[in-house]
């Protein structure tokens, strides 16, 4: 490389570092056995080691760029509509957008006809349906495998659009905030007709009471929600969300009767007509069959846990098969926290794997205590990966346990071509020869950044190069949220269609 070369390198773009310096990328490439691997580094300084799995192989070099990395490119529109294009106006808040814009135009229609005590609670009620529904397991099945069902030949705007089904979660905040706009001006409503008695169907205090019970409740889940908290209290998140959702259910059912014995009075109907003709009723046994079901298939099963490392466990699964980017939630206890990881079917073809790395209190003491029974509910669930089969070549970007869900492709026989780039801290000690046998079935010129010997570098000059290297019609980024929102935000404001699931999705 001239000097010229290395200086066109050097000079940064849009604030991006165009150089990396001394970083460890390792390449696997088969030996002799299949299960053993030669790692070279090339690293500029590092002496030749070898071990029984290892060997690492240094060039030394007159410039500590360890690899030519093209320059990138500048972002396709300006700074201001790629930041309010691609992190403002994402496909979740757009999402939660729409519903807010359906709603607002729902409440110009019930004002048009003069409003009904009984139209806010049916709107209240359709959109806690519709937010339960978008979380629950079947009608998420039913999506992926609908919006997936588009093949590769289809035009690239049709497969991007459908690989972004996965941030469905801006319809269950949207649908969940909107049901709490309604649900106030219901209490409202009710609360003046109560003082004034201008209504017949409310007539006891008792009714006002649920009213405002189910209201703080809602407030409640609302709060909770709120992404720094629940990013913060993750556990009191979770505790908020189901059993004050449990409360809402329950209280709202005595609400309707409660309410139906007010009106069937003042209507002259019995309160079984009453509620066969209330929408709200129906949309009901709808809200509490989507919360019942799942934990019907609520059982304790056998585990075998395979220790890597003091930073982590692979869990293996034998009560059913796994299909790609599918999931399950696991918990120690029923009614306590419930964590979701990824699962990757075993070479054997009976059960799955999950791998699960120490990263909190429960996994830490998972991977201490190395568990042989624990709870699932429900039934293996798609998610993001299921949605990047419709791509011809990907590029996958991982961090640390991040490589986990990446191995649900494995023994899929039509997955697409891919290359792979893991950053994470001494690969082998870390996760093992197991793991790293994964990776190289997944893509045999994996590139692996061990950050125990280099430090944490920025990926997406790296990313880059191999996005035109390889081709590649999609990248998906698996790491930490600050991290996976600044690699997909930065490629795709340059034009490269990438995906990264999020906490929120």
């Amino acid at each position: 490389m001239s000097a010229k070369d290395v200086s066109k390198l050097a000079q940064p773009v849009n604030g991006l570092p165009q150089r990396l310096a001394r970083t460890a990328v390792t390449t696997l490439t088969p030996i002799d056995s299949h299960d053993s691997y030669r790692l070279s580094n090339e690293m500029a300084g590092l002496e030749l080691t070898k071990s029984l799995h290892y060997s690492t192989k240094v060039e030394a070099g007159t410039s500590d760029l360890d690899l030519a990395l093209p320059s990138l490119p500048e972002e396709f529109n300006s700074a201001g509509y790629s930041c309010l294009r691609y992190k403002i106006l994402t496909v979740y808040r757009r999402l939660f957008s729409i519903i807010f814009v359906l709603n607002i135009i729902a409440f110009g229609i019930i004002l048009s006809r003069g409003q009904l005590l009984t139209d806010f609670i049916n709107a209240a009620t359709a959109n806690l349906m519709i937010s339960g529904l978008a979380r629950d397991p079947l009608i998420i099945n039913a999506m992926f495998v609908c919006l997936c069902s588009i093949p590769r030949s289809a035009p690239m705007l049709l497969r991007r659009l459908a690989a972004k089904g996965y941030h469905y979660g801006g319809v269950h905040s949207g649908c969940g905030v909107a049901a709490a706009v309604w649900y106030i001006g219901f209490t409202a409503t009710v609360t003046l007709n109560f003082l004034k008695s201008a209504s017949h169907q409310v007539k006891t205090p008792q009714t006002l009471t649920l009213v405002y019970i189910i209201l703080i409740l809602l407030l409640a889940i609302i709060v909770g929600a709120y992404p720094k908290l629940r990013f913060k209290q993750h556990d009191t998140f979770e505790y908020t969300h189901r059993f004050a959702g449990w409360l809402v259910v329950i209280f709202f059912w005595a609400l309707l009767i409660v309410f139906g014995n007010d009106a069937k009075t003042s209507e002259d109907v019995s309160l079984g007509q009453f509620l066969k003709a209330l929408p709200a009723f129906w949309m009901a046994i709808i809200i509490t069959a989507a919360i019942v079901h799942p934990w019907l298939s609520l059982r304790k099963i056998h585990i075998v846990p395979e220790y890597i490392s003091p930073h982590a466990v692979r869990l293996h699964f034998d009560y059913t098969n796994i299909k790609v980017g599918q999931g399950i939630s696991i918990s120690n206890h029923p009614l306590k926290d419930w964590h979701s990881f990824a699962g990757f079917p075993d070479s054997s073809g009976n059960g799955f794997s999950c791998l699960v790395s120490k990263a909190g209190d429960w996994t830490a003491d998972c991977i201490t205590r190395l568990p042989t029974r624990m709870w699932k509910r429900s039934f293996p669930t798609y998610g993001y990966g299921r949605a990047m089969m419709m791509f011809h070549r990907l590029i996958i970007v991982a961090t640390g346990s991040g490589i986990g869900p990446i191995f649900s492709f494995l023994e899929h026989s039509n997955r697409p071509p891919m290359r792979v780039l893991w950053q994470t801290r001494s690969p082998l000690k870390t996760y093992g020869q197991g793991i790293l046998d994964l990776v190289m079935k997944l893509d045999s010129a994996a590139e692996v950044i061990d950050t125990d010997k280099t430090g944490r570098h920025d990926m997406l000059p790296r990313t880059w190069a191999l996005v035109r290297e390889f081709q590649a019609e999609a990248v998906v980024v698996v790491s930490n949220l600050q991290n996976t929102k600044r690699l997909v935000f930065e490629l795709e404001a340059r034009g490269v269609l990438a995906y990264g699931p999020l906490w929120d999705s």
